[in-house]
């Protein structure tokens, strides 16, 4: 069993495939979500298309659809965007322009953060956006300590909640 993360070297990637190249068939798991979505695994699933290796996706869960489709917020138009920046002032720009495409286009914002800095985003979002946008929160889904919760900010500043080492999504939508 190998395992990718952000440490794992480009050219140990070739190396991932060798199981298949000796007949058997492999798998990729990841520890939180879905393989290729937010995760490295995609740096693995690119190499065996250009190996034409065939890729079968099977079904499993994703936090970031389970979170868009608990959040009450718009599932038809939404954009995946990832981390955001660590820089405060970068952050804060990419919070208020996340709340702007979603306004002009009717489309929710989704993003993650490290599960250590979550506070800290959720300080940062209350601080930046607009009382009237509103905020999915979704921590731990599929455990039963599952916390899922829209709010417009205005909202969200007299609810204080601890979602500190706990997998989030984080989901914003100005109408």
């Amino acid at each position: 069993m190998n395992l990718i993360n952000k440490f794992t070297l480009a050219q140990e990637l070739n190396s991932f495939l060798d199981p298949i190249y000796n007949g058997y068939n492999i798998g990729l798991i990841s520890d939180a979500g879905c393989p290729g979505v937010a995760d490295p695994g995609s740096d693995i699933i690119k190499i065996a298309h250009q190996s034409n290796i065939k890729v079968v996706p099977l079904v499993g869960p994703s936090s970031i659809l389970l979170a868009i489709m608990s959040s009450g917020l718009n599932g038809q138009n939404f954009s995946f965007n990832g981390y955001l920046p660590i820089d405060r002032a970068d952050k804060k720009d990419k919070i208020k322009e996340l709340e702007k495409t979603s306004h002009q286009k009717n489309q929710s914002q989704i993003f993650i953060e490290t599960p250590y800095r979550n506070n800290k985003m959720l300080e940062d979002l209350i601080k930046t956006l607009s009382g009237d946008t509103n905020l999915c929160i979704a921590c731990d889904i599929t455990l039963n300590t599952e916390y899922i919760r829209t709010l417009s900010i205005n909202e969200w500043k007299k609810n204080k909640i601890n979602i500190d080492k706990k997998p989030a999504i984080f989901i914003i939508h100005k109408y």
